[in-house]
């Protein structure tokens, strides 16, 4: 039995993963405020109560896998970087492990989220995938062959920082241009509220109340009421998206690209005119390498299943 932690700047959350499903989930509280040793420590009792809520101990539990935001050199079980945390090569692993007296293994989180959905989600008919989550940017993992791809030193598989437009919007990786500038929420947000600004009798101001409540959700309802307005704002992102996707398919073309986050709770409206887009321009023709474009199913539980996995495949 593995635990597996999916690490957050406001949460962690734990379960214990028993064959196919997730016991014992528990939940502590984290904050920048404290010092990665006192993190460390709080990570090893949550994985304590974890393991006697599932009605088992520690003795039970063979290993530990934690999801942490961050550049994460997962061979050393090191967050090299957490700006949210502040931390520059914390030892996580090895600072876990020493208060559980389990072998730790610390991977990226988005990774984590990948395989987890690769074993046990939308991904588990696949041996190849790539899970993007449109959340505030543009997270992603890779899995080839059935194995997590990580690049060299854990440092690939950003796909929200390659660039789609040239000279365009500067991302906060100091580039100009990304995929996550034009294909997160956040960009579908400040789209849907440039739109409200020149639009001031779309639907998009009944269904929002205001420009500051416009949410992801906003213009996907407004242009299900046929507004104008707001299928002009689903045409731009969709567009951006599915620059992206193309470049995805075309240099691993996966079996599946599987979408998180937020946004991908749209299902077929957002997978339907993404498909469009991307069967128009993609390289080689399905007809011989077919792929699918589904939404993650594991939701927040992704990540547990996943860090918990690893951990399982580095026994």
């Amino acid at each position: 039995m593995v635990i597996g932690i999916d690490l957050g700047g406001m949460s962690a959350k734990a379960a214990l993963l028993s064959g196919t499903k997730l016991e014992g989930k528990s939940r502590v509280v984290t904050s920048a405020e404290a010092s990665a040793e006192e993190t460390a420590a709080a990570l090893a009792r949550l994985a304590v109560q974890t393991a006697e809520k599932a009605g088992k101990n520690m003795d039970d539990i063979q290993a530990i896998g934690i999801g942490s935001p961050g550049v994460i050199d997962s061979e050393h079980g090191t967050v090299v970087t957490w700006t949210n945390f502040a931390w520059n090569d914390v030892p996580l692993g090895a600072l876990v492990e020493k208060y559980t007296g389990k072998r730790t293994f610390v991977l990226n989180d988005a990774n984590a989220a990948a395989l987890g959905e690769a074993r046990f989600g939308a991904g588990k008919d696949y041996s190849d995938s790539v899970l993007v989550t449109l959340g505030t940017g543009v997270g992603s993992g890779i899995i080839i062959g059935g194995k997590l791809f990580e690049g060299y030193r854990s440092a690939g598989a950003e796909l929200g920082h390659m660039v789609i437009r040239t000279g365009g919007e500067l991302c906060s990786c100091g580039r100009r241009g990304c995929f996550e500038r034009y294909a997160s929420a956040s960009a579908l947000i400040r789209l849907t509220r440039e739109a409200m600004l020149r639009e001031r009798g779309s639907a998009m101001w009944r269904i929002a109340h205001s420009v500051d409540e416009a949410d992801g959700r906003t213009a996907f309802l407004a242009a299900g009421e046929g507004d104008i307005a707001a299928q002009r704002v689903l045409d731009e992102y969709i567009d951006a998206l599915g620059e992206g996707v193309v470049n995805i398919i075309n240099i691993f073309r996966p079996q599946a690209v599987i979408f998180g986050g937020g946004i991908s709770a749209e299902g077929e409206n957002l997978l339907g005119p993404l498909r469009r887009f991307v069967r128009a321009r993609m390289y080689i023709s399905e007809d011989y390498a077919p792929f699918s474009l589904v939404c993650a199913s594991l939701g927040n539980d992704a990540g547990l299943y996943g860090a918990a996995q690893y951990a399982f495949d580095r026994l």
